[in-house]
């Protein structure tokens, strides 16, 4: 009869060593993937401002007011002025030195105003967000050719890669666009 007493709490210390072992076993889980997701949200953050930068270019590429006022330059006709990217041999980098910060908050965008100024699209986590434009190439239009053949209009090619990054992270999410528009040739 003692040794089966015996024999029942080592069988009682192997349960609850077990259980124990399943108990941390779950912890460490549940730790892994509350980091795993709070991961998954600062990404899409730094993603929701990349595309933000990328909708500010767009925007002030097509807004008449601006367009129409000599004092201000949408970033295409920056972009323009500059030598065409060599795909072969440059890139399109988030973290080249010639970016242009964009603020562009949960207030939107404004009609009439270039949004190219140092300020944050969230700050709880800061996230600051940033575009680059590149004149590629000029062509001629695709698709509408019939329409402007024999005229004097070609396409010009452009690359906007919009940025986004969390502050104190190392790495920045980026996404990239490309836009065709209709302008004078050159020649």
């Amino acid at each position: 009869m003692n040794q089966q007493r015996g024999l029942v709490m080592v069988f009682a210390l192997l349960v609850l060593m077990s259980l124990t072992i399943l108990g941390v076993a779950s912890v460490s889980s549940g730790m892994m993937q509350t980091k795993m997701a709070a991961s998954m949200e600062r990404k899409s953050f730094a993603f929701d401002a990349a595309e933000a930068a990328l909708a500010g270019v767009v925007y002030e590429s097509e807004d008449e007011s601006l367009l129409a006022d000599p004092l201000k330059s949408d970033p295409l006709s920056e972009a323009r002025q500059i030598n065409a990217l060599d795909l072969a041999n440059d890139e399109l980098s988030c973290f080249d030195n010639d970016r242009i910060d964009r603020f562009i908050t949960n207030d939107g965008l404004t009609r009439g105003k270039m949004h190219v100024d140092q300020g944050n699209f969230r700050t709880h986590p800061t996230t600051t967000s940033w575009s680059k434009s590149a004149f590629i190439r000029e062509e001629a239009c695709r698709g509408s050719s019939n329409v402007i053949g024999g005229s004097n209009i070609s396409c010009h090619v452009f690359l906007v890669r919009g940025c986004g990054q969390i502050s104190g992270s190392n790495y920045a999410v980026a996404n990239t666009m490309s836009a065709a528009v209709f302008a004078p040739a050159s020649q």
